[in-house]
């Protein structure tokens, strides 16, 4: 792992109308690394990768990525929202999809596609063993197959950095886990960064953690204590490490 800093955030706050949802962020994340962002429902995960995509800007402090603000280093990020929020009635096939991810800043309608955009999407979709689904209507997937589809297509663009926002939303154990498997072996490329409620993923893949809920409550090795759980979601939680080779959580309250 290099000494490069993929993203930094300094002194950062900011919401949406009147509404505080981040305040005094700071933290930064080495280039290289697999870090999960965990916290509560409502406590900023999703405005944090919004900041990082440049689709929001702080009220207050800095955010950086690769050295540079994020809107002029789009090119380098490749972004996976939640599957959950994407409409898949919408008619258009899976190699469509794919193809988006070599647009940039172009339009979508009336682009003529080069021949390496092709190539490049095929091998996406191969590298997630999803090429038997590229002629196949997005309507027709499962869940596990719709979320290696938008996977391929933030490969598409070639990023050095990979956002991710719950992406074992809606996925059974076993989707989730070939998900998981596959972002590790994306990690020795590129890195990750992934919004998660998943304790699976915590302890199998990720290597560091973010912990928000509205401050930055702890950032490093993911090993939660009581008090830090405490002051995330306000209770206790009971967390469980699946896979092998894992990291097992603390214990608190007599449970694992």
């Amino acid at each position: 792992m290099s000494n490069e800093m993929a993203i930094c955030f300094e002194d950062v706050s900011t919401g949406y109308g009147n509404v505080l949802v981040l305040e005094d962020i700071n933290f930064c994340i080495q280039a290289g690394s697999f870090t999960g962002i965990i916290g509560p429902n409502g406590g900023g995960k999703t405005t944090l990768i919004k900041l990082m995509l440049g689709l929001m800007e702080p009220w207050r402090g800095k955010v950086t990525i690769f050295g540079e603000k994020p809107q002029d280093m789009r090119h380098l990020i490749g972004y996976v929202p939640q599957a959950a929020h994407i409409n898949q009635r919408f008619p258009i096939s899976v190699m469509e999809v794919v193809l988006q991810g070599r647009l940039g800043e172009k339009p979508f309608f009336f682009h003529r596609y080069r021949q390496y955009d092709w190539d490049k999407a095929r091998w996406c979709l191969q590298k997630l063993e999803a090429a038997d689904l590229a002629n196949r209507q997005i309507g027709e997937l499962s869940g596990g197959q719709w979320q290696r589809v938008l996977i391929a297509r933030a490969l598409a663009a070639e990023p050095r950095l990979l956002l991710l926002d719950e992406p074992g939303n809606g996925l059974d154990s076993n989707a989730s886990g070939k998900v998981y498997e596959l972002l590790e072996e994306l990690n020795q490329e590129m890195t990750i960064v992934m919004a998660t409620h998943d304790t699976m993923a915590i302890s199998t893949c990720v290597r560091d953690i973010a912990c928000i809920n509205h401050r930055l409550h702890y950032h490093g090795e993911p090993e939660l204590s009581p008090d830090l759980v405490m002051q995330l979601y306000g209770c206790p939680v009971e967390l469980i490490a699946h896979g092998v080779p894992h990291r097992v959580l603390h214990q608190h309250g007599g449970q694992q």
